[in-house]
């Protein structure tokens, strides 16, 4: 229980007026002069677990909540660094791809930089399965073309990917690359600048989508096409509508990937699905088209939860859905917006986060697998005045490798950086 939220903010027995009084004294004032007493009211401790990991002056971040920035014996943690906080990436700016030493002072040791970023996702920095003590793979832009580029941790290039990179599979053998010139214009802060989009003018080209790419003889396929995607049970918004795929996720075994297929007339409109495949683009099915569907992870190899509108209506809630079509409701009672979603290593646990409150406050949280019980950890201020649309900085909660650890970009202390929460103080 939470014993402010529960028995003070919500409690029906406390008029309104004054609970919501006691709310935003408690979320403004309180939380600036008299910290520990605010931990103490969400939290039941008074002591901060959220660690700094990189320092100012310049910005510090990983990116999205999918990987682990943690090398396999937990002596390096990847990171970026810009010089800038306050606006999307130009053609030309550049960032800083490295890693700091989580038992150090938090110096970035910068080991190259690129212009193929942004600052939800980054350059896709992450070890390489093949080798995740020493080798690192991010994108880059090279004579007007996105690539993928592996290093070791001297910085020394071991090799260069003819296609940017989005996702890889746990044999390292084998990843999985998208159009990231179509999301700069259609899906703002998750594509690159300074590309080029061969099917610009396409509605629905097809010699565009997902990209195969063959890690060792770097060869690479389309497997499956925004045309293929456009044509399958058409829907009546999609007339005249542009689509593209984005947030290609494979699943634990590496047997099948994830993705969304986005149609959109604009920008900011725009209706998704839900798919997923074997790696070579086979057994293509549409797992979910309920018309809100967001943040996922996979269980294992046949189920997935997400953050979506159920198939049959009602209101948004995770959902575990299987490739069977089960659909199966999880902590609908305690978690009622949505957050970036990640099991585990042991499956016990779902970390989570929130958008921006009234408050301008985010929540990370851990739900109990599977039954759904939620221990909130830590709330971090992110006011929408300064960081929303493409430069926000939401927390994108990751594990890592042995489960012990979190670790989240923040940028409560007025400069982006990274920190990290030992599940030990808080009892996990």
């Amino acid at each position: 229980m939470n014993l402010y939220r529960d028995l003070l903010v919500r409690h029906p027995a406390i008029p309104w007026r004054i609970r919501s009084r006691l709310e935003r004294w408690v979320e403004t004032r309180g939380r600036l002069r008299y910290a520990s007493l605010y931990r103490w009211l969400h939290f039941g401790r008074t002591a901060d677990v959220v660690h700094p990991i990189t320092r100012g002056p310049h910005h510090h971040f990983f990116g999205y909540y999918d990987k682990t920035p943690w090398n396999a014996s937990r002596t390096f943690i990847l990171a970026h660094e810009a010089t800038f906080n306050d606006r999307p990436p130009r053609v030309d700016d550049r960032v800083a791809v490295g890693f700091v030493r989580p038992d150090s002072s938090g110096e970035f040791e910068g080991l190259a930089d690129t212009c193929a970023w942004n600052w939800q996702q980054g350059t896709m920095l992450q070890w390489h399965p093949r080798d995740p003590e020493h080798l690192f793979l991010h994108n880059d832009r090279r004579d007007g073309c996105f690539v993928a580029v592996v290093r070791d941790l001297s910085g020394a290039e071991q090799e260069v990917i003819r296609r940017p990179i989005y996702a890889i599979l746990p044999d390292g053998r084998t990843a999985f690359s998208l159009n990231f010139s179509r999301l700069a214009r259609y899906r703002p802060g998750y594509g690159y600048e300074g590309g080029v989009d061969l099917f610009a003018e396409d509605p629905a080209p097809d010699g565009d989508g997902i990209w195969r790419v063959d890690l060792d003889s770097d060869r690479d396929e389309l497997i499956v096409s925004t045309a293929q995607l456009a044509s399958h049970d058409p829907a009546p918004s999609m007339a005249g509508a542009f689509h593209y795929v984005n947030h290609i996720q494979a699943s634990r075994g590496g047997e099948r990937i994830a993705f969304f297929h986005i149609w959109c007339t604009t920008p900011r409109e725009w209706q998704v699905r839900l798919y997923t495949c074997r790696p070579d683009g086979s057994a293509l099915s549409c797992l979910l088209d309920s018309g809100t569907i967001s943040h996922y992870d996979w269980l294992g190899d046949e189920a997935i939860l997400v953050w979506a509108l159920p198939p049959e209506g009602g209101r948004a809630a995770f959902l575990r859905i299987s490739l069977d079509g089960e659909v199966v409701p999880f902590a609908a009672s305690s978690v009622k917006v949505d957050g970036h979603c990640s099991f585990s290593p042991d499956r016990r646990w779902v970390l989570n986060d929130t958008y921006p409150d009234a408050f301008g406050m985010l929540t990370l949280m851990v739900l109990s697998w599977p039954e759904g019980r939620r221990v909130d950890l830590a709330r971090l201020y992110s006011p929408k005045e300064r960081w929303w649309g493409e430069i926000r900085c939401d927390l994108h909660p990751r594990w890592s490798r042995d489960g012990r650890s979190i670790c989240l970009d923040s940028v409560h202390d007025g400069t982006r950086q990274i920190y990290a929460i030992d599940l030990a103080e808080v009892g996990l």
